[in-house]
């Protein structure tokens, strides 16, 4: 069962599980479509694989199956760029 992390692992923009805006690689790293698609180019920094975008978790299943709250950071040289000139 995916995770549904909170949080955006570059710029740590909240994701909550309804947005359409979030993208995950096959190990589910998260990333907000911003970075996914600009910043990262489409590549996941952690893996190298693609982006899809993060299936939203119909609200009758979150209430039995709820979103991760833990946040990531990743450390990629463009995420931390991106965190310190915010």
């Amino acid at each position: 069962m995916l995770l549904l992390k909170p949080n955006c692992e570059c710029c740590d923009r909240d994701l909550p599980p309804e947005t359409a805006d979030a993208r995950i690689c096959s190990f589910e790293c998260t990333f907000c479509v911003d970075c996914a698609e600009g910043v990262l180019k489409g590549a996941c920094p952690n893996c190298g694989g693609n982006f899809a975008a993060r299936p939203v978790r119909p609200a009758a299943a979150l209430a039995r199956f709820p979103a991760s709250s833990e946040r990531h950071l990743g450390s990629a040289a463009a995420c931390l760029e991106r965190r310190t000139a915010a």
